[in-house]
């Protein structure tokens, strides 16, 4: 009789045995007492602003038509295209010698009809005359005060005076040209300052406020940043876009922006001295949760759950749970557990993830 248990027990160890490496296998992550190299940098605390970013249109201070009151011939003109003008500058001169004659015509008729309004207001003071000629001469007197007046204005309007301190545009006219009513002769621009005029979408409304700053870029002027401050917020939203008109005021010495030009603006909404940014690439999302990993003083992997704000140029605002200072993975996160031993990179494996301690403001879509 043949008996066979030695056999059946090897059978079972070894079944055992596979068993065991398969269990530690399931288990994942490094082996026990072995060190995961990793690369981490330091959780800064940093200034951030939050901003705005539209698009829109550049205006002029201030703009008019310069344009003439009465038909006349241009007698003078006394000014240089693109010529800066003071206020109270003669611009144009109309030939004033029909205006002239008209004014002298109602000045003689005016004295005239004072003569008979005083003759009649002493005659009816005597009862001499009745008091329907008195007042037919009274009448007489006071419109011919007031077309002498009327004639002594078109007179003065044959002058044509800068309202303000501005530059010259082109000019419409020559001199010894006969001009209509209305006419445009030429435009007045005040540039400095400038208007950038913009539309806000209303749900950032509550965010925007007068004094805010603002920074745009023209095409013509490539990267150059030009700022500004709101000093306008309209007190209605546009039904159509909901949408809010915004108006700052843009320095323009130089005079290098002109109205008309379109603009990339950003509008500072919110400014944080004191943000906790780390790079993008420390962030994990899971189920809708982000977390990520810290390292200890006793070099051990630990999982932190933590609320995100904006993001900007591969950095990301934790609003809770992280202080500041701490160490963040952001390489080697794949093969990390928490608890597991870690063993840091060389410090110039973390350079490609250090930002400069002044940063531009993270950007929202419009």
């Amino acid at each position: 009789m043949r008996l066979f248990f030695p056999t059946v027990l090897v059978g079972v160890l070894s079944l055992a045995a596979a068993g065991c490496k398969k269990q530690g296998a399931a288990a994942g992550g490094p082996p026990p007492g072995f060190a995961v190299q990793v690369v981490a940098v330091e959780a800064k605390r940093q200034p951030i602003s939050e901003s705005l970013s539209l698009v829109g249109t550049l205006a002029a201070n201030e703009m008019v038509e310069i344009k003439s009151e009465t038909d006349g011939m241009v007698e003078e003109i006394n000014f240089k295209e693109g010529e800066r003008v003071e206020k109270g500058r003669l611009l144009f001169k109309l030939d004033e010698s029909k205006l002239a004659a008209s004014v002298a015509e109602a000045d003689a008729n005016f004295k005239l009809s004072q003569a008979n309004f005083e003759r009649s207001r002493e005659l009816a003071k005597d009862k001499l005359i009745s008091p329907q000629e008195f007042d037919q001469n009274a009448s007489q007197f006071h419109a011919s005060e007031a077309t002498l007046e009327l004639k002594k204005r078109q007179l003065k309007d044959a002058r044509i005076y800068a309202s303000f301190g501005g530059i010259m545009a082109a000019r419409q006219v020559s001199p010894g040209q006969v001009i209509a009513r209305n006419m445009i002769l030429t435009w007045l621009v005040d540039l400095d300052p400038v208007k950038a005029e913009f539309n806000v979408p209303e749900r950032f409304l509550s965010q925007v406020r007068v004094g805010q700053t603002i920074e745009f870029s023209v095409a013509t002027y490539g990267g150059q940043k030009f700022p500004g401050e709101v000093y306008f917020i309209s007190p209605h939203v546009d039904p159509s876009w909901r949408t809010v008109l915004v108006k700052a005021y843009v320095k323009n010495a130089e005079q290098k922006l002109r109205p008309g030009m379109f603009a990339n603006l950003e509008l500072t909404l919110k400014v944080r001295d004191q943000a906790v940014l780390v790079p993008e690439a420390a962030i994990t999302i899971s189920s809708d949760k982000a977390s990520l990993y810290t390292v200890d003083g006793g070099q051990t992997a630990q999982l932190k759950p933590v609320t995100t704000g904006i993001r900007s140029a591969g950095r990301v605002e934790i609003t809770s749970g992280l202080q500041g200072g701490e160490l963040v993975v952001v390489e080697g996160i794949q093969k990390l557990r928490p608890g597991a031993k870690v063993k840091l990179a060389p410090p110039e494996a973390a350079q490609p993830y250090l930002q400069p301690e002044t940063t531009n403001g993270p950007k929202l879509g419009s």
